[in-house]
């Protein structure tokens, strides 16, 4: 029986509604009639929720623009007026057959201004056009830290490029490490030459701008000296705007010395205060001299040419040090061997508990006569004892083995071999017809060396430490708990538990830690912003330094001398650390402890730094040790360590490597300051391995690890591991060769190695200042590790 048919009930039509739920920006209009919605409101309709959006956003939009404007009129406020601070610009010339002075003749010659005086560094040129000042340092070709200097303080860099010839390895090297070091703004140019034809230029000019845009993608043209335009170009692109900020200079004061004078040990600068606000009590660094204390800031003295019939105006103190609150030139502590806890052996203790010392205590006596047994080795039947002193003896064991297993058949018939005495010390009679002549040639001397070269070359050394990561052989005529007794073994390297505090050398008790570095750096910071009787930035101001030695102002003249206010604290030694990487273009091999320099804010260090791996983000980790490097290699990023000054702020860095050409050294590396922290602990692994003799599942016979039983039971503890994964331990000692029985979580194969690992902490070399054309490499008296 069928069903009643049902109508479904999706045939029921559904009409529009006649009002919309969200209403049209004409409705809401409508409704407002005008008023604008207050932001503070607590409550507010849904219908105006959208319009008051809308508003908020251009009234939030219209402030940061407002705030963006003040920002740069009060950044350009200084150089308003001819009288204002000048504006510095450093003219570096990049190729040899251009220099900066025909540069700057050109710019002045384009605003039929006198031209500049010939001795003059650092000219100041006046610019009515653009109601602004210029102040050119010039620099020479080849100057390389001069040239460094110089874009420390400038608020735009002229590269001065040639029209005939290309930029060199020299120029190449100065602007890859200004980049690093940070740069205001670029304006490339053209040195002027009649000598090229006009119709070259057009493409000269697209060949030198793809060549600047390789270093400065954002560089749009690169300016023609030879003609008028270009040069009125060059002096508006100068002239107008606002400097990009350098990052690393952020709330730090800095002045370029107009003039220098020496007098009674204190030296004179004169110079416009730029940056921030310039305080008295804190230390002044001059680059290429060191860290100096203030004695006073004047005004400046009337200048030699015044008019003479106007009064005479003395100096005006303007700021003076408070001798509870100015920092002192003390950097380290002086340690005190009575009362300090440091626990690194002296040099006497090191020299009675030398290795050899040791060695020749823990030796074992001679045996008594006609105990030793004598050696016999099977030999050819119809050998003599000169020609048997000439057979390889083979592995004892391995020896052992053969005849043991019935292996002797490979070596021939066994009836046609005899014992032979071992006796090494007796002269035998040479038997000339029965021993062959091993035909020689020496080499040539050239050939000698360069052999040699390879054979202890760092390049042979960096491709086995990469290639076999710290492993080390051990010593078979010094014990192993003697030659690695700094070495500590680990459960776990990234939680076993490490004192950071636990045997210190002796420069540990020099440095200075925080307890929260990034608490003081704020405080440091907030302290500086707030400091009253500061000298405003602008001013035209003679800063007297005392206890300058005189040949600072002597070695100056002619160069650009720059002073840069150091904030508190940043005088004082501690460990400091940065995340580098490696110059992709650097070729030669960069082990730890090697001599390098060391360019960060306003300072140059002569260091020795180590490195390390760097954690994801520069973490600390639950122990804080990390593992040490002996080489500096490509494509990965490393920590470096050092001893130096402390620094705030996010402050690039460079590492150089001086040349046979002291004007032109390489660039190692780069990065950035990660902390000063004396606590991180820099381990040195190494990894001694051994040979699976014997296996039977998962227990091995290890040889060649240890060379005597004492040093397997003092490194029993320790756990052992194979390169294919496995994890094991000691069980005991077998014979008196060193070797040992251990025990393995999985079966073993005879392909494997068993490896142990060890550990000790590892420490810097002690930095010192960088004075350009000084040696100042010596030793330090301190005692290094």
């Amino acid at each position: 029986m069928s069903e009643p048919f049902h109508h479904r009930p999706t045939l029921k039509q559904t009409n529009k509604p006649f009002k919309s739920r969200h209403a049209t920006k004409a409705s809401l209009k409508e409704r407002s009639k005008g008023r604008v919605s207050r932001p503070a409101a607590k409550h507010v309709h849904p219908s105006n929720a959208s319009a008051q959006s809308k508003l908020n956003r251009r009234n939030h939009a219209k402030q940061i623009q407002l705030q963006k404007r003040q920002s740069l009129l009060a950044a350009v406020r200084i150089f308003g007026g001819v009288d204002g601070a000048p504006r510095v610009v450093a003219v570096v010339p990049l190729c040899e057959d251009v220099t900066s002075r025909d540069a700057v003749s050109a710019l002045s010659r384009s605003l039929e201004l006198p031209a500049q005086a010939d001795q003059e560094c650092v000219w100041k040129m006046k610019v009515e056009r653009f109601k602004t000042s210029l102040q050119f340092i010039q620099l020479a070709y080849g100057d390389f830290y001069a040239a460094l200097d110089a874009c420390k303080v400038a608020d735009y860099v002229v590269f001065v490029l040639s029209p005939s010839m290309e930029v060199g390895a020299w120029g190449e090297t100065v602007l890859r490490t200004l980049q690093t070091q940070g740069l205001p703004d670029v304006v490339p140019v053209v040195a002027p030459d009649h000598h090229i034809d006009p119709k070259a230029r057009s493409g000269i000019l697209k060949s030198l701008l793809s060549f600047m845009q390789y270093f400065f993608p954002e560089q749009p043209k690169v300016f023609d000296l030879n003609a008028l335009s270009d040069q009125l170009s060059t002096v508006r692109a100068l002239s107008e705007g606002k400097p990009r900020d350098v990052r690393w200079r952020q709330g730090r004061s800095w002045l370029l010395a107009e003039s220098v004078d020496w007098t009674n040990g204190n030296l004179t600068v004169t110079g416009t205060v730029r940056g921030t606000h310039l305080s008295s009590n804190r230390l002044v660094h001059l680059s290429n001299y060191g860290d100096y204390q203030v004695l006073k800031i004047t005004s400046p003295a009337p200048a030699e040419n015044a008019d003479s019939t106007a009064m005479a105006v003395e100096p005006t103190v303007l700021a003076e040090p408070d001798p509870e609150d100015a920092d002192s030139l003390v950097s380290s502590n002086d340690p005190d061997d009575m009362q300090n806890e440091q626990t690194w052996p002296t040099e006497e203790e090191m020299q009675n508990d030398s290795p050899r010392k040791l060695a020749e205590d823990t030796q074992l006596p001679d045996a008594n006569p006609g105990t030793t047994p004598r050696t016999v080795r099977r030999v050819p039947k119809g050998t003599s004892e000169y020609q048997a002193a000439w057979i390889i003896d083979g592995d004892d064991e391995e020896d052992e083995g053969r005849r043991d297993s019935d292996e002797g058949a490979q070596y021939g018939n066994t009836e046609g071999l005899v014992d032979v005495p071992d006796h090494h010390e007796a002269e035998m009679e040479v038997e000339a017809n029965s021993v062959k002549d091993v035909t020689f040639q020496d080499l040539e001397e050239e050939e000698e060396n360069r052999q040699l070269e390879t054979w202890r070359g760092r390049q042979r050394e960096e491709r086995d430490d990469r290639e076999f990561p710290d492993e080390v052989d051990s010593p078979r005529d010094i014990p192993a708990r003697v030659r690695f007794q700094r070495y500590r073994g680990m459960q776990s390297f990234r939680t076993s538990p490490w004192d950071p505090y636990e045997s210190l050398p002796r420069d540990y008790a020099r440095i200075f830690q925080f307890e929260d570095f990034k608490r003081t750096e704020r405080a440091v910071r907030r302290r500086a912003e707030e400091e009253g009787g500061a000298v405003p930035v602008g001013t035209r101001v003679t800063v007297y330094l005392k206890d300058v030695p005189r040949d600072v102002a002597e070695r100056s003249a002619g160069r650009p001398l720059i002073a840069f206010s150091l904030l508190q604290h940043e005088h004082k030694k501690s460990v400091v650390h940065f995340a580098i990487q490696r110059n992709t273009e650097f070729e030669g091999s960069v082990r730890s402890k090697d001599p390098l320099i060391l360019c960060v804010g306003p300072r140059r260090l002569r260091v020795k730094p180590i490195y390390s791996q760097y954690t994801q983000g520069g973490a600390r980790g639950v122990n804080n040790v990390h593992k040490f490097e002996r080489y500096l290699r490509h494509g990965d990023t490393y920590v470096a360590t050092v001893y130096g000054p402390i620094l705030f702020g996010n402050q690039s860095c460079s590492l150089l490597r001086e040349s046979t050409n002291a004007n032109a050294p390489s660039l190692v590396a780069m990065g950035s300051l990660l902390h000063p922290d004396p606590t991180r602990i820099n381990a040195k692994r190494i990894i001694l391995s051994g040979h699976p003799f014997k296996i039977h599942k998962k227990t091995a016979t290890v040889r060649y690890m240890f060379f005597n039983p004492e040093d397997v039971l003092y490194y029993k503890p320790i756990q052992l591991y194979t390169k294919y994964g496995r994890v094991g331990h000691i069980r005991e000692s077998l014979g008196t060769h060193g070797y040992l029985k251990a025990h393995f979580d999985a079966p073993m194969t005879q392909m494997d190695t068993v490896c142990m690992s060890l550990y000790k902490r590892v420490y810097p070399k002690w930095s010192e200042l960088f004075v350009e054309g000084v040696d100042n490499s010596r030793t330090s008296d301190v005692m290094e590790e």
